[in-house]
């Protein structure tokens, strides 16, 4: 995922950069509220680790919250770039923290930690472009 979100970050910045994606100041005010969303979600990698998986799991739900409410709140690049983020982020729909006995799981899997990490740290990446972007 941080690779995704790498990939997508180079493109806004290289976009914003070369002036073919200028931010409204409202497009501005709303990637900082995104940024902040995300962090709080997520909170500090060291805080997080300690926590049980369906903890951690949730916080990441809560991220994924945050990027939809703040889609169906906005349109043009600013959506599109916001929709792509939690398209990056989209793994994280199909993992349980629970485990099962004898009943459906929907197709969902349980993460590996390191996959946590990796999502949780994308979360993080994706805050801070964010906040850089409306800058």
């Amino acid at each position: 995922m941080q690779s995704a979100v790498a990939a997508l970050l180079e493109e806004a910045e290289q976009r914003v950069g070369g002036r073919t994606w200028q931010l409204t100041p409202g497009d501005q005010a709303l990637a900082l509220e995104v940024a902040t969303g995300l962090d709080e979600a997520v909170g500090v990698a060291r805080d997080q680790e300690v926590l049980p998986d369906i903890e951690r799991l949730a916080h990441l739900r809560e991220a994924l919250a945050v990027l939809a409410i703040a889609l169906a709140r906005t349109h043009g690049p600013v959506a599109w770039f916001i929709g792509a983020g939690a398209e990056a982020l989209s793994p994280i729909l199909s993992w349980r923290a629970l485990t099962t006995e004898e009943t459906p799981t929907f197709g969902t899997t349980h993460p590996p930690p390191d996959q946590l990490a990796d999502a949780e740290n994308a979360v993080r990446q994706l805050a801070a472009g964010l906040s850089r972007l409306a800058a």
